[in-house]
């Protein structure tokens, strides 16, 4: 229908390997297949007013409303449909995950059970997958209880108790019983569909309550964590421990700026400060499975440059181009398939390789702790960072026609030095703390002295420059100043008046590649909320951090960028670096748990 609008109100499905996205009215409109950074078979999302295309919709006849809630503490969706005639069904869906055979069951596959719950519902299915990024409809062909579609080069398959004929028809039918679908892969279903998705949509839930519970959540808004937290670890490629900046590919940053990108992929920052968040709610499965996927990066490097991303794969090559068969998101491409940031040079990626990696040293709840070999190993990109501290690159916000010594670069080169000492010196050696520690303190002295502008009184965003940007605030999480440092304030006060938005905050404010940025970059508003805590600011940063939570889907989620004017959420979803800001935040606010015994 053509008065079908995309919207970021999306509800993220998963299992660690194939996610999707659920819109308002329980509509599958986005999901890759057989990983997030795959060919989207769903991508309804991005199909402009082709909104019957690219999708899984599941319509019930003469509908007025919709409601839907996760069920408690888990990844399964639950959407009510309600119709005029009093009519109503439940459709609940999810990606099964949960532990069989001695390892972890999840499967590409997709789960849909639809419960008729009042009245005589009708209901019609439009299955509609499309290939190679929207450029056709896959082809089909079907049995007595499955349908077969060809997406690219492999086949997934419908095993289903629904009525075959209605569904290849898009015929409406009356809903009598539970109705239950498997979208999977392209074999027989063994067993009855019925009871197997029962049990799997039971064992999911289990799994999900369970991991739930091992998470050292704070006393306020536990609520708020415990979601971002589940959708962080579906932003986890668990087969090789990749973690995903977000779901999505170009959903522009602010509207018909062309600021698409495709973000289906580990950018080594993003992934650092995902699991960082993560350590802190006691979640080590996801950092370690994330190590694991460092330690084969930095085997690939061989002491070499290290990129700042890499297929979930650990693959170097993600080639840029333009997805011509879809229209993008509101109509709004291009849509990018790759992304070039891939041959940039940005130094900071050495520290954010460093400290994640240095845990393993020290926390005995690790499985496999790390040892000698490994700290060889890391000191070669700490050699990277040692070499690099001063040297130009395209810094964290990923300028693609203009190069500096970014002070947030030699900040992360001056945190992988230092970390390295700490982890020698836990080693016992002695002369490898002493080198790092001189290679600290001689980047700490160059940071001082080239990134502190006399004129204005505050540091700048690079080195001999005048210029700001948020990530400056990142001096005190990074243990570089402390809060009280009159140099951090001066910093702190002059990022205040230039780059915050009445309750939002700008990355920067100067002109790049595209301009000026018209959106608040969400990340850097909760690293303001930090910033404002720290220097004892606290009532103004609870109101804040209450403000940014207001502006989270009904999901309780959020995308990268925000309108700071009229408050509607731009950018790829869900992102990483905001559900960060939120378990940062609570952690750092909530009252303790002493206050509720």
């Amino acid at each position: 229908m053509a008065d079908r609008v995309s919207s970021l109100d999306l509800w993220p499905i998963g299992n660690c390997q194939v996610s999707g996205l659920i819109d308002a009215d329980g509509a599958l409109v986005w999901g890759c297949v057989p990983r997030v950074d795959s060919d989207p078979i769903f991508c309804a999302l991005l199909n402009g007013e082709r909104q019957e295309e690219g999708v899984w919709r599941l319509s019930l006849e003469g509908q007025i409303s919709a409601r839907q809630e996760y069920r408690r503490n888990s990844a399964v969706l639950s959407t009510v449909l309600e119709a005029a005639d009093g009519s109503a069904v439940e459709i609940l869906d999810f990606c099964p995950r949960f532990r069989r055979s001695g390892r972890m069951y999840r499967p590409v596959a997709y789960v849909r059970i639809v419960r008729p719950l009042a009245g005589t519902p009708r209901l019609s299915v439009n299955l509609s997958p499309k290939k190679d990024y929207g450029a056709e409809i896959a082809p089909r062909t079907n049995g007595t209880n499955h349908i077969r579609y060809l997406v690219g080069h492999q086949a997934i398959r419908l095993s289903t108790n629904a009525p075959v004929g209605y569904i290849l028809e898009g015929q409406t039918f009356r809903v009598e019983s539970d109705l239950h679908f498997f979208l999977g892969p392209d074999e027989p279903f063994g067993g009855n569909v019925r009871q197997q998705l029962e049990d799997m949509l039971e064992a999911t839930e289990d799994y999900w309550r369970t991991w739930v519970r091992g998470l050292a959540t704070p006393l306020e808004w536990q609520e708020a964590v415990i979601r971002a937290a589940i959708t962080l670890k579906l932003c986890q490629h668990e087969e090789t421990g990749a973690i995903v900046a977000a779901m999505t590919t170009s959903i522009p940053e602010a509207p018909g700026s062309e600021r698409n990108w495709d973000y289906r992929y580990c950018w080594i920052r993003d992934a650092y400060y995902t699991v960082q968040a993560l350590n802190g709610l006691g979640a080590l499965d996801v950092l370690e499975k994330y190590l694991a996927y460092l330690r084969n990066i930095i085997d690939s490097a061989r002491g070499g440059r290290v990129q700042p991303l890499y297929s979930v794969m650990g693959v170097p090559e993600l080639v840029e181009e333009v997805a011509e068969n879809l229209p993008g998101y509101r109509g709004m491409g291009p849509v990018r398939v790759g992304n070039d940031a891939y041959t940039q040079v940005q130094h900071d990626a050495y520290g954010q390789i460093v400290l994640p990696t240095i845990q393993g040293f020290f926390d005995l709840r690790l499985f496999r702790m790390a040892d000698l070999r490994d700290f060889e190993s890391l000191e070669d990109v700490g050699e990277m960072a040692w070499k690099f501290h001063d040297q130009p690159d395209a810094g964290l916000w990923e300028f693609r026609t203009r190069q500096e010594v970014h002070t947030y670069s030699a900040l992360m080169s001056w945190a992988a030095c230092d970390r390295l000492a700490n982890a020698a010196a836990h080693l016992g050696l002695t002369d490898r703390h002493e080198l790092w520690s001189q290679r600290a303190k001689a980047i700490a002295e160059k940071i001082d002295a080239e990134a502190w502008n006399e004129e204005h009184g505050h540091y700048a965003s690079a080195f001999g420059g005048r210029h700001l940007d948020a990530s400056l605030l990142q001096m005190i999480e990074l243990r570089f100043h402390g809060s009280g440092d009159e140099r951090f304030k001066k910093t702190f006060a002059a990022i205040e008046q230039t780059l915050r938005r009445g309750e939002h905050m700008l990355r920067y404010d100067t002109e790049d590649d595209f301009g000026r940025p018209e959106t608040a970059f969400n990340i850097c508003t909760f690293w303001l909320i930090e910033a404002l805590y720290l220097v004892g600011r606290k009532d103004e940063a609870r109101e804040l951090f209450e403000t940014m939570l207001s502006h989270r889907t009904r999901s309780g989620l959020l995308s990268e960028d925000l309108d700071f004017t009229s408050g509607e959420l731009w950018g790829n979803f869900p992102q990483t670096y905001s559900l960060v800001g939120i378990i940062n935040c609570a952690a750092l606010l909530s009252k303790p748990w002493t206050v509720a015994r």
